[in-house]
């Protein structure tokens, strides 16, 4: 008690001997810490009475606080045009803003729905050497969005485009929106896309939007009746899946239902299958390119060179295996060691679903000590001799080579680890978590038994089919993704579905198990369609599971280990 009677006085002391400026600032922050807009704008009137001096910190803090309190529909006016008169002080006094300054007052000018102000402070932020930011944008952006301003809205993105500003889903929801409502086709196609390739799941609010231009008559008049099936699968095939962006297909009315999707991949409503969604063929060349460049920079260019020419001739390979990793799982225990049988597992199971060796990767000390092991011996030279050993050179880092030989190669890679250390930081996070998803395979080991875990069979994004259809998941905790809510949009008439398979397949949605779905259908037949996912590696149970595109042949034994 003693003590906090003593920190109370020293407070109350400090208090007593602060100027008047600093006393203005210390009641502002109360005012800003309890968002006070009220008490900060008296404290400001009183502050002008008085001739204070002001700074960009006072003026900053004051308009953040009327540009946060503009949901009070009763003071929101009054608000409105007190900040306005703040700002003009502000620059009276030959202040320059700040981008903080700049994105309250345009919030203010959005909320009595003045857009070209809104827009023009945000174009004006150059001759202050001020650079802006998403939430600079914004209140522009969907004052015109709300005003179905299009053509000025189309102006707001354009900027922050080339301004290198990534815009996110509530953006293109926005545009999406607007795009719709003045049936601009052509911009919701371009904006629906634009959904799909920022985020996974929408939210619910964006899939009432996209709902909402399904269902409007004027959706049904647009598209082609005649496309080149063959086109459109390649561009399908070279975006990585899942999206052709070649445009509407067909004219008919469409129909947007609820629907789940099965373990399978296959939908409950249409039965159209998804796909796990890769990156593109660009963005995998850049990719290896880039694996590549950063190696032979940390590793011996010579070393690194002879793996990737190694690699040009040895092609074949439909799954890279990090030996490291795999081996050393689950071993920090006393006894515990490089564990090569917990490896001889995995590259036996590899081979059992696909019919084809897998490629191990282990550093050459690793090598060096287990063929001290007459047993461990035995089998690192029969990988030797059957191609499915590579050792890395003493000094290098074999993450370099596991990870090129997976990307260069298009192929699975089996791994636990989640990649976040620096070295995959470099590459940048969307493409990356898209290529990890796509293409890491981990593994567990219960009892001595292993399981191994292949990428999911289908991604959680939107999805745009090659007959025209599309499937949109929704945002929501789910433990189990057979509950998962997903939109399914199709013709129905450039489907193989006849009505009462849909009615069908509607109706079992409300009984549980989903994934028998497909044989409630009839749709088992588009397990084997023309998709980017092979079936040569099986899971435990023999399901189809997902695989890289990867299915060149080869020879069984194309190297004995390292050259």
């Amino acid at each position: 008690m003693e003590n906090s009677n003593q920190t109370n006085h020293q407070s109350k002391k400090r208090k007593k001997t602060l100027n008047p400026e600093g006393q203005f600032m210390y009641d502002l922050g109360t005012c800003s810490k309890t968002n006070d807009v009220n008490g900060a704008l008296s404290l400001y009137e009183k502050a002008i009475s008085q001739n204070l001096r002001l700074n960009h910190n006072h003026f900053n803090t004051l308009l953040y606080l009327c540009s946060n309190s503009l949901h009070d529909l009763v003071s929101k006016a009054s608000v409105i045009e007190k900040g306005f008169c703040i700002y003009e002080r502000m620059i009276a006094n030959n202040i320059n803003p700040t981008e903080a300054t700049i994105t309250a007052v345009a919030r203010l000018a959005a909320a009595k729905g003045d857009g070209d102000f809104a827009f023009q402070l945000v174009k004006s932020m150059g001759k202050y050497k001020i650079v802006p930011r998403l939430r600079t944008f914004d209140p522009a952006l969907f004052a015109f969005c709300e005003k179905l301003e299009a053509d000025k809205a189309y102006e707001v993105e354009e900027l922050m485009v080339s301004m290198g500003i990534c815009l996110e889903e509530p953006e293109f929801a926005a545009l999406l929106k607007l795009s719709s409502e003045v049936g601009r086709e052509d911009k919701v196609y371009w904006y629906l896309h634009k959904v799909r390739d920022c985020t996974g799941c929408v939210s619910m609010g964006t899939a009432e939007i996209i709902e909402g231009w399904f269902n409007n008559g004027f959706a049904s008049k647009v598209g082609v009746l005649d496309w080149d099936e063959n086109r459109i699968k390649d561009v399908m095939s070279k975006n990585g899946g899942g999206w052709h962006g070649q445009g509407w297909l067909g004219k008919d009315k469409w129909v947007v239902s609820k629907s789940n999707i099965s373990l399978e991949g296959c939908c409950c409503s249409c039965g159209e299958r998804l796909v796990c969604v890769d990156i593109d063929r660009a963005e995998t060349e850049k990719f290896a390119a880039s694996v590549a460049s950063l190696a032979t920079k940390r590793e011996a260019k010579s070393d690194f060179r002879i793996f990737q020419e190694w690699l040009d001739s040895h092609a074949g390979y439909e799954a890279i295996v990090d030996g490291a990793n795999v081996s050393l799982y689950q071993q920090n225990f006393a006894e515990g060691g490089f564990s090569i049988s917990q490896l001889e597992a995995v590259v036996k199971d590899l081979y059992d679903k696909s019919g084809k060796w897998p490629l191990v990767i282990m550093h050459n000390k690793r090598v060096s000590s287990l063929m001290n092991n007459t047993s461990n011996q035995k089998i690192l030279e029969d990988w030797q001799n059957q191609g499915t050993l590579y050792t890395t050179p003493n000094g290098s880092n074999d993450d370099w080579y596991w990870l090129y030989a997976a990307v260069k190669l298009k192929c699975l890679l089996v791994t636990n680890d989640e990649m976040r250390d620096h070295i995959f930081e470099l590459f940048g996070s969307n493409f990356f978590l898209k290529w990890k998803e796509r293409h890491r395979v981990r593994f567990t080991f219960l009892k001595n038994n292993l399981r191994l875990l292949m990428p999911p069979s289908y991604s959680l994004v939107i999805q745009e089919s090659e007959k025209g259809s599309w499937h949109v998941p929704i945002e929501g905790e789910c433990n189990d993704e057979l509950l998962r809510t997903w939109l399914c949009i199709n013709r129905p008439k450039l489907h193989d579905f006849s009505s009462e398979v849909l009615k069908s397949s509607h109706s079992f949605l409300l009984d549980r198990p989903l994934s028998p779905c497909l044989h409630k259908t009839g749709a088992m037949s588009t397990m084997n369609g023309s998709h980017n996912t092979p079936t040569s590696f099986r899971s435990v149970n023999n399901e189809p599971t997902a695989m890289s595109g990867k299915r060149k042949s080869r020879s069984q034994s194309p190297s004995k280990g390292r050259p």
